[in-house]
């Protein structure tokens, strides 16, 4: 689902801002909430969200705000009630582990291209 801003914001260039939505939920265990960046805003105005995918827990209660930043070169206007962000629902299996030795594979630890593609 889409997410509005509750009020006017100004993004300054190279500056997150914190958006209010007016929208609080609860979601029931096993489920989290992702908020994500609208693909217009990114191509059009390069805004984003610097810390995408954003994590709402089923323990959260409080109002739902959006970290927004501005990586263009010029300030830009959020006005109220903009499309600001994408909400999506997402099932999850919570998981316990003991820590323990990794068994060795082809790979190992490397990371960041090390895969060959």
């Amino acid at each position: 689902m889409d997410l509005t801003a509750l009020e006017d914001a100004l993004l300054e260039p190279r500056r997150p801002a914190l958006v209010r939505t007016g929208l609080s939920i609860e979601l029931p265990p096993g489920y989290e909430a992702q908020i994500r960046p609208r693909s217009g805003l990114a191509l059009k105005h390069g805004i984003t969200l610097p810390n995408s995918p954003a994590t709402i827990d089923p323990g959260y209660r409080g109002e739902i705000k959006v970290i927004l930043m501005n990586l263009g070169e010029a300030a830009y206007q959020i006005h109220k009630g903009d499309r600001i962000a994408q909400m999506v629902i997402a099932r999850y299996e919570a998981i316990e582990w003991d820590e323990a030795e990794l068994n060795d594979s082809k790979r190992g630890a490397g990371g960041f291209g090390s895969s060959g593609r």
